[in-house]
């Protein structure tokens, strides 16, 4: 029998990805979700449990053989005290839920984490997990305190640290750069030199499937990306063949740019557009995980698929 994996975040982004392609890789996969109007038609079945308090999921994880964990709580949807509402969500809640997992007999655990666990909007070296985690956001640190609360455990643990994920359905700053891409007008990013990892669905949910496959005991962090990497401009380039429009990009110096976004307020958006973020995924890769689509190819499907949407088909 296929094993089964119970499935946190199923309707986010990512797990609804994940929940309509792991079965397609060979597993069954169990919803777990926090209300009944949200239930998934297309999970082997799905369970009502709130992952806040895992103490009552002793059902919900019955006979599972892994737990993915990709619910969390993303920057930027609370207000108040962000440090704290971070660390409830995503760090004790996550160390909680797998204490419930291995209390009902899972052999592994896969936590949805984050690039930002290790490192800030950009970074000067190419990344590994290797390298000293030096987060710089209060999600950043929730996520590398939950993966330190984790390596507390018995349970065999796998943390995948993705980079900017994108897909049908993104939003956040890929859906901002989507619609950059989708406008008419022409864009000031053909100076900007600097290459960033992207990640696409398909190559996450891979790398989900080769952890939850590997043999074990894994008991570390893996960080995932594509394996191209690309500048702003060529990521644009990319969406805009998918629109079936030419790139439309002209060069206008960095430090105008800089000034220009800093006086919008907008500092951190810069540097997410024109410092590197590079990662080295050959520890994931020497698991046996390869990236199924190429960055530009995902990103021409990405907005080929927006504008089917935009037209109504």
């Amino acid at each position: 029998m296929a094993p089964l994996i119970a499935l946190t975040g199923a309707t986010g982004f990512i797990g609804r990805y994940l929940l309509q392609d792991l079965p397609k890789r060979g597993f069954r996969v169990r919803a777990l979700l926090r209300r009944p109007a949200g239930v998934p038609l297309d999970a082997a079945s799905a369970v009502i449990g709130d992952i806040a308090r895992p103490q009552n999921m002793s059902a919900a994880l019955a006979d599972v053989d892994a737990v993915v964990h990709s619910a969390a709580l993303a920057p930027g949807l609370l207000s108040g005290t962000p440090e704290d509402d971070y660390r409830v969500m995503n760090t004790e809640a996550t160390v909680a839920l797998a204490r419930a997992a291995e209390r009902a007999g899972a052999k592994r655990f896969v936590f949805l984490s984050s690039i930002r666990a290790q490192a800030g909007p950009s970074a000067a070296a190419v990344l590994t997990e290797d390298a000293p985690a030096a987060p710089e956001s209060a999600y950043g640190r929730s996520k590398l305190a939950a993966e330190q609360g984790l390596d507390g455990l018995a349970l065999d643990w796998v943390a995948l640290r993705p980079v900017l994920v994108y897909g049908p359905g993104v939003r956040g700053n890929m859906a901002e750069l989507v619609k950059l891409a989708r406008s008419p007008w022409p864009l000031p990013l053909g100076a900007l030199a600097a290459r960033r990892s992207l990640l696409a669905l398909d190559n996450l949910s891979a790398a989900v499937a080769t952890v939850l496959t590997a043999p074990g005991p894994l008991r570390r962090p893996f960080v995932v990306a594509d394996r191209e990497v690309l500048t702003v401009g060529e990521m644009v380039a990319a969406l805009r063949r998918g629109f079936a429009r030419p790139p439309g990009l002209f060069p206008v110096p960095t430090p105008l740019l800089r000034a220009g976004f800093a006086l919008g307020g907008r500092a951190e958006t810069f540097r997410r557009l024109a410092e590197p973020l590079v990662v080295d995924t050959s520890a994931l890769a020497a698991l046996g995980w390869r990236p199924e689509v190429s960055t530009p190819e995902g990103l021409e499907r990405l907005a080929a698929a927006e504008a089917t949407i935009a037209a109504g088909g």
